[in-house]
């Protein structure tokens, strides 16, 4: 897990700890959800609010994943071009905070899945 670049010794281990060995929460997105770190519409009929993250989430482990995220982003070239761009964009910069800490929440769940490290040779397409 500690070869993703964001990914430290505590957070490897509150990951551990709080899906019990990756037996517990099996789903990448269940344990973004329980992080907090995926927005849901609050909506009925009419109405439709603002998308929010959830106020139950482990917060602990939010911050934690938060910390990887800015420490992600310093040290990966590929999420430093993404935080830029998003930011440029207009978009929030907690929005897209919790975009990376989602991010690194599914690269995690990918190497443990496949059983070998991650990989940083990604390069984008240039036309």
């Amino acid at each position: 897990m500690q070869s993703v670049k964001g990914i430290g010794p505590a957070i490897a281990t509150e990951l551990l700890i709080i899906t019990n060995e990756f037996k517990a929460i099996t789903d990448p997105k269940k344990l973004a959800c329980h992080a907090g770190v995926v927005p849901f519409v609050y909506s009925s009929g009419q109405y439709r609010g603002k998308a929010k993250t959830s106020n139950k989430a482990n917060k602990p482990l939010k911050a934690l994943l938060h910390n990887g995220a800015m420490s992600a982003i310093q040290h990966s070239q590929e999420l430093k071009a993404y935080y830029v761009r998003k930011t440029a964009e207009g978009k929030n910069e907690m929005l897209v905070i919790n975009n990376i800490c989602n991010k690194l929440i599914h690269r995690v769940y990918a190497c443990v899945q496949r059983r070998e490290k991650y990989k940083d040779f990604y390069s984008p397409l240039v036309v």
